[in-house]
């Protein structure tokens, strides 16, 4: 008999064990699950301790990520750092190749070295490293938020965050703080950063936000942009630079932004409002262009200044970006949004009726999503709450409703009289009391109940039945 490897391997654990007298032979048997002769056989060093070898001639066993090879190795040929979870999800996704994780991990130690030779490259030096690249005045600008946690939550605001806007050029900064960073928000954060530096860029670097990406795709495919960010930066004239998947040092300029802001604007102070924060920044902003930058070894605002020229003109007229969303009305007659709640005249809305809300970065806007006899949608106009939590309700828009003023009560100590002892007069006029007064003076004949019985030939109930009153 001759062991395959794996159990010729599991059996040679059992060795020092066999020497040391720790197990017998008849345990090592029942632990392996192999035939006690063949235990004692191997073990008493009448059959060889190598490992059994291949037969010679034979063909080595396929293994199920070398017909995959050549996909994994033009993968490499285009981007020889590319990571081993990306082509794995490739080959799912788009060859639609079901293949274990592992195996391609470790094909990969072979591969990327062998690919990198062929294309004369060491990919241990290209590691953590990236191209730097310059601009000219007024060509780009970079974007990014800053999470500054709960700054303001002593106030009621459980979190507040930074955009930034900074140019790329000359450095300049700009930067704002909110209390959310839904889509009317951001782009909101840009018309005050236009107007801050007197201008637009040509073009502005993003992240892949879900305010400018609609969707995620694969490295490589072409990004889908979302219609309002299209729409805002074609009034604006400026072109959307949205980077590459797992890449910050595209915009790192902003992102180091960031940090200063919250170094030198917020570290050490304590405000109590946005408002505060935004004056914090502004006066900080002097000082920031008065410095020298160690990168272009400029000062900052001189440089600015070459920047701001360059910058397009604003359009006469901003572009107000509104988030749009179906919502049912309620039985209150309010309608939820973004965690706060906002009335609707209960004269024009029914439960469970949808209405669209649009809302910009101060406004809600609530429309019907039926015109009315007069052509209009406009349901109800209010200010935008600040938080979660809020009832923004307009008085007028109850009018009719029941109201609990209007209930009574009593102790009981006033009897009321009963209903046939009130005025007729003021029952219900001449005509209803004329024939309460003719009911009240007919008389009721009497009769037994056996009268009945003879009448109709049946049985009666009872030998001796009580006289009732017939009417």
């Amino acid at each position: 008999m001759v062991l395959d490897p794996h159990r010729w391997l599991e059996l040679r654990r059992y060795r020092a064990l066999y020497d040391s007298g720790a197990m017998s032979q008849r345990q090592i048997a029942k632990a392996t699950g192999l035939n006690r002769r063949t235990v004692a056989k191997y073990l008493s060093g009448q059959v060889s301790a190598a490992p059994p070898q291949r037969a010679p001639g034979a063909l080595p066993r396929p293994r199920t990520v070398d017909e995959v090879a050549p996909l994994i190795d033009a993968m490499l040929r285009s981007e020889v750092l590319l990571k081993g979870t990306v082509i794995h999800e490739r080959l799912v996704q788009e060859y639609g190749i079901a293949i274990n994780y592992q195996r391609i991990k470790i094909y990969l130690q072979e591969a990327r070295p062998r690919i990198a030779e062929e294309l004369g490259i060491n990919p241990g030096e290209l590691a953590g490293l990236h191209r730097r690249f310059e601009v000219v005045p007024g060509a780009q600008a970079q974007v990014d938020w800053g999470d500054e946690g709960k700054i303001l939550a002593h106030v009621g605001i459980p979190k507040v965050y930074s955009f930034h806007m900074t140019l790329s050029y000359s450095r300049d900064p700009f930067c704002c703080f909110t209390t959310s960073q839904d889509l009317a928000t951001f782009f909101d954060c840009h018309r005050q950063a236009f107007a801050h530096f007197g201008g637009v860029p040509m073009s502005i670097v993003y992240d892949r936000t879900k305010t400018v990406v609609r969707r995620h795709v694969a490295p490589g495919e072409a990004v889908p942009l979302h219609p309002e960010a299209v729409a805002f930066a074609g009034h604006y004239d400026f072109d959307i630079d949205v980077l590459a998947a797992y890449r910050p040092t595209g915009k790192g300029r902003v992102e180091r932004q960031v940090l200063i802001v919250r170094d030198h604007v917020l570290a050490g102070r304590a405000f109590s409002s946005a408002e505060e924060l935004d004056a914090a920044f502004t006066a900080w902003v002097p000082l920031r262009r008065a410095r020298v930058h160690g990168t272009h070894g400029e000062v900052i605002g001189l440089r600015a200044i070459r920047d701001h020229v360059a910058l397009r003109p604003l359009p006469r007229t901003p572009y107000v970006v509104a988030q749009r969303h179906l919502r049912h009305v309620g039985k209150d007659c309010l309608v939820a949004f973004d965690a706060n709640l906002y009335s609707v005249p209960a004269r024009r809305v029914r439960p469970r009726q949808l209405v669209e809300i649009r809302a910009t970065k101060s406004q809600v806007v609530l429309h019907s999503t039926v015109p009315d006899s007069a052509g209009s949608t406009l349901l109800a106009v209010h200010s935008r709450a600040v938080g979660r939590g809020a009832r923004i309700v307009d008085e007028r828009h109850w009018d009719g409703l029941p109201k609990g003023d209007t209930r009574r009560v009593t102790t009981g100590d006033v009897v009321p009289r009963p209903r046939h002892e009130q005025p007729l007069a003021e029952e219900a006029g001449p005509l209803r009391a004329l024939l309460n007064r003719a009911a009240a003076h007919v008389e009721v004949g009497r009769r037994p109940l056996s009268v009945y019985d003879e009448l109709t030939g049946t049985r009666p109930f009872t030998t001796n039945s009580p006289t009732k009153d017939v009417r």
